[in-house]
């Protein structure tokens, strides 16, 4: 849950269509499917390790930063 809430943050500070994230996301996390564990794809993806305040942020339990 808290990579889910991460990842989408980055498409809703880049806007939700933007094609280099969509890009990135297709290479980092989809096209590897099962095959690596799910904290490396993210770490690839974002850059860093995941923010465990993002899933309370998304459900409104914490303001955005």
């Amino acid at each position: 849950e808290v990579l889910d809430a991460d990842a989408f943050a980055l498409f809703k500070e880049k806007g939700l269509y933007d094609a280099k994230t969509g890009r990135a996301f297709r290479e980092h996390v989809l096209s590897k499917g099962g095959s690596e564990p799910p904290l490396e794809l993210f770490t690839r993806f974002r850059g860093r390790e995941p923010d465990p305040d993002a899933s309370l942020r998304k459900k409104g339990l914490l303001e955005a930063a």
